[in-house]
């Protein structure tokens, strides 16, 4: 807070005194020392606390002369000095007494926020603009567990029975702004035909992914003696996205052609041996050596011409020559022979090695379709068991007009929901169900109560948002992997200024591409219909 806002000794002369002979206009940086105000305690005097005057926002604010630090709250007694600890190892507790959408949220700092554009801007008269949902620095939350339908219908209400949950909804950094209204306008369509998420079958749906990949990796090592390309099983899922036809939202099921050529290639680039970058001259030269060997251990063994045969057997030896003969060849030696023998048998091993190549995409895409098929069937006797039918009625019709892009609606309602377990470990939410724990941040976990309370018209008590919560971050734990860092290289995404500009310069309202995790609107696209409509995504 700039110290033009600083109020005259006239002005202020309900809430401070300044000492005899100082003048405002000529003022400097820092306020010089007042004398004691009767509303602060002694101990945030002397520590250099001040109650000034905002002439901008007519209210009372206070000011550090010390530190030239502003807070529009009073301070806390006990709160640390900037300066002589700066990491505030001795700083008092902060209590839990604000409730979830308090305006007055400070940053870890303890300086107020700046304001977005669309928190500036009024809103128009057909929208009604909602409170920032912003925190004050907070202790770590002690661990809680709590069941659907109890503290989160409290959160709701922003209940003050159980303010250490409700600091699970105050998120402490923000990187969107879900204020901003959509300028984007769709034709009106009618309820998605896709079944609603159920825990059981997201876990079974799980189970079946990891055989998947297991599969993927046995196949290439059994096969071809390699390990799977790295991500190249989630970009095959990605391919298949695309094309895929199935009613299984993440397991292709009816693709065309069956074998991918995202996956064909890549296996392909890595027959007989993969190749990686060298730095030294003995590396260079073992992989020559390994990639001779490779080369002809792989043509004896396969259905190859008899010409192939020749061609890799005579440049083979003629490498192992050159190796036992110049003893004194740079890395760069190396290098140029192993591109000159690949261009010489790479042809004839990429021919030998293709049918089983095709074989092992043909084989995961096969035990994919018949895993949809087991999921499909346990998702559909779990709603035959509440009486709801999953087969596909007429879709009731709609007018055809245009009208603001609203979140995906479902047309089967979903069944009564099982209860989950949540606690919470120092800043992560860990959403456990039957053994299997989905984790997310403190500020994402905030984030989703957000876009659910905006999105979801058929759980207004929050039955239901924990359950769907453990379904969405499941389904994209298992879309890009559970080793560590995996999946990493797939995601992609802009600054937040970028948005800011977008927005401020170009209108811009809606992301094309994005999921309930990294949106920076609350209207965007995503992969999933099912899990993510209720958290906002158009389809």
């Amino acid at each position: 807070m700039a110290n033009e806002n600083h109020g005259s000794s006239r002005e202020d002369s309900a809430l401070m005194s300044h000492s005899p002979g100082t003048s405002h206009q000529n003022q400097p940086s820092s306020p010089k020392p007042a004398r004691l105000v009767q509303d602060l305690p002694d101990e945030l005097v002397q520590a250099g606390w001040e109650k000034c005057w905002s002439k901008r926002e007519s209210r009372p604010y206070y000011f550090n002369r010390f530190t030239n630090q502003s807070l529009w709250e009073m301070p806390l007694l006990g709160q640390h000095d900037v300066i002589s600890d700066p990491l505030g190892l001795n700083a008092a507790p902060v209590p839990a007494e604000v409730g979830v959408g308090d305006a007055s949220a400070a940053t870890p700092e303890g300086k107020s926020r700046k304001r977005r554009l669309s928190e500036e801007v009024q809103p128009s008269g057909n929208s009604v603009k909602k409170a920032k949902v912003d925190a004050p620095p907070s202790q770590p939350t002690p661990n809680s567990s709590s069941t659907p339908g109890t503290p989160l219908l409290k959160l709701l209400g922003v209940s003050p029975e159980d303010k250490q949950q409700a600091a699970l909804l105050r998120p402490t950094e923000v990187y969107w702004d879900l204020d901003i209204q959509t300028n984007a306008v769709i034709k009106q369509r009618p309820p998605s035909e896709v079944l609603p998420p159920h825990p059981e079958v997201e876990l079974l749906r799980s189970q079946l992914m990891l055989k998947l990949r297991q599969h993927y990796r046995e196949l290439c090592q059994q096969r071809e003696g390699i390990d799977p390309p790295r991500e190249s099983f989630n970009r095959w899922m990605l391919e298949r996205k695309v094309v895929d036809k199935g009613t299984d939202p993440l397991l292709p099921s009816d693709c065309d052609p069956v074998v991918s050529p995202s996956m064909f290639r890549e296996i392909m680039n890595d027959i007989p041996i993969r190749l990686s970058r060298i730095k030294f001259r003995e590396e260079a030269k073992k992989l020559l050596f390994k990639y001779a060997e490779a080369a002809k251990r792989l043509i004896e063994s396969r259905s190859a011409s008899l010409d192939s045969r020749k061609v890799v057997k005579w440049n083979v030896e003629d490498t192992f020559a050159w190796l036992r003969r110049d003893h004194l060849a740079s890395k760069e030696d190396y290098m140029d022979r192993l591109e000159h023998l690949r261009k010489q048998c790479g042809p004839h091993v990429s021919a030998a090695a293709r049918d089983s190549v095709e074989g092992i995409c043909s084989k995961i895409y096969h035990i994919s379709l018949e895993y949809a098929k087991r999921i499909r069937e346990k998702h559909t006797a779990i709603l035959k068991e509440h009486g709801i039918s999953a087969e596909a009625e007429a879709p009731p019709e709609v007018e055809d007009r245009l009208v603001y892009c609203f979140p995906v609606r479902l047309a089967t309602p979903s069944p009564p929901l099982p209860n989950v377990e949540m606690h919470v470990e120092n800043s992560v939410v860990c959403v456990r169900y039957k053994g299997e724990v989905a984790k997310v941040s403190r500020n994402y976990f905030s984030k989703l109560w957000l876009l659910y309370r905006y999105s979801c018209i058929d759980d207004p008590g929050f039955e239901c948002f924990l359950l769907r919560v453990w379904c969405l971050l499941c389904r994209y734990q298992m879309m890009f992997g559970v080793g560590l860092y995996e999946g990493t290289r797939l995601q992609g995404a802009l600054p937040v200024h970028v948005f800011e500009a977008l927005h401020k310069l170009f209108g811009v309202s809606f992301e094309c591409f994005a999921s309930p995790l990294n949106c920076y609107f609350k209207q965007y696209c995503s992969a999933f219909q099912d899990t993510d409509g209720y958290f906002g995504s158009r389809g």
